[in-house]
Order: C-alpha cells, then sequence, then structure tokens
C-alpha cells in the first residue's frame, strides 16, 4: 500500500510541474503554486489519480462517487479503464468526454468539448505525447494519435494520424505539421 500511495503522491508531483509548464511556460515554486491552487486541470488529473487509487485498493464505489463529482463539478467525463499520461493539460474542461480504454500520453492538450472513443464499439483511441486537441474535435474507434500531432478544431477523426502531422476537416484529411522540428524542411 505504501508503495502505491508514494506512486500516486509521485504522479501529482509530476502533474503540478508538467502543468505548470504548460499553463506558465515555467516549473518554478510560484507556478507549481498557481498551477495547484486555480487550475481546473490539475483538480480533474488529481481526482483521476484518486480514481485510479481507488481502483487500485479496491474500495468500493468509490471510483463512482468520485467520477460522479469529477462530471458534476468540472463537467468533464473520463471512463473508469481510461489511462492519462503525465501533465494531461484540459485548457477547458467542459464538454470533455473520454471513453472506454483510451490511452493519453503526456503533456496531451485538450481545448474543451472533445470526445475521445468510438462509435462501434470496436476499439478506443491511443494518443501519444505532446498532442495538442482542437475545440470540438472527435477522436473515434481504434485509432494512434502519432505524437506531437495536432487535431484542428472540429475534427473528426477515424484513422491514424502520424506522428508531427496535423488533421482537419470532417472526416479529417492529415498533412504534415511545417513547424516542427521533427519535419525535414
Amino acid at each position: 500500500m505504501r508503495k502505491a500511495r508514494e506512486s500516486m503522491i509521485g504522479s501529482l508531483v509530476t502533474d503540478a510541474l508538467e502543468l505548470a509548464k504548460a499553463a506558465n511556460g515555467s516549473s518554478d515554486a510560484k507556478s507549481i503554486a498557481k498551477v495547484v491552487l486555480t487550475s481546473d486541470s490539475y483538480r480533474i488529473t488529481a481526482l483521476n489519480r484518486a480514481r485510479e487509487a481507488a481502483l487500485a485498493y479496491h474500495i468500493p464505489l468509490l471510483n463512482h462517487v468520485l467520477r460522479v463529482a469529477q462530471t458534476a463539478v468540472m463537467g468533464i467525463e473520463i471512463g473508469k479503464d481510461v489511462t492519462l499520461g503525465k501533465g494531461v493539460y484540459f485548457v477547458h474542461s467542459l464538454g470533455v468526454v473520454i471513453g472506454g480504454d483510451a490511452r493519453v500520453g503526456d503533456r496531451v492538450r485538450f481545448y474543451g468539448n472533445n470526445t475521445v472513443g468510438t462509435a462501434k464499439d470496436n476499439g478506443y483511441p491511443v494518443i501519444e505525447d505532446d498532442v495538442w486537441i482542437g475545440a470540438g474535435a472527435r477522436i473515434l474507434g481504434p485509432v494512434r494519435i502519432g505524437a506531437r500531432s495536432r487535431i484542428g478544431a472540429n475534427a473528426v477523426v477515424l484513422q491514424d494520424v502520424p506522428p508531427d502531422s496535423v488533421a482537419v476537416g470532417i472526416p479529417a484529411r492529415i498533412f504534415p505539421r511545417k513547424d516542427s522540428d521533427e519535419v525535414a524542411l
């Protein structure tokens, strides 16, 4: 139990550091304090870490109660089997739904009113590290969103997106990112 508690505390500290960098461009003590005390995103990730601990410790109903509170207070729905990476940043949390067993990498940004799930119960998305998901975007089905990709506002992604790409439109069309350091110019 002690190891799981230390792991949860370590995750909360890492989330605070990553969110401070994402939100304020700095991980100094003032930025971290500001994120921990004022950021909805930190509260969401902290509640999610508590839900993960409730599942790990097999505490009956606690995960459900925390999920209902998270939805009612923060306006976000995160399924119990979803894996959130470190420093996931909910710029605007209202209307975000992440379902099933979707996996979200480190430092992913959600800009609000997003759906990450499935329409046909055929699998859930995997979102790699440092992805930005524009407002209103939908990522559906067993797709992989490559690291450092950008999903445009209101895009509907139904196919894999390679790393360092941009996906826009309905259904989404995929283009290489021109601003990425990883992309050859």
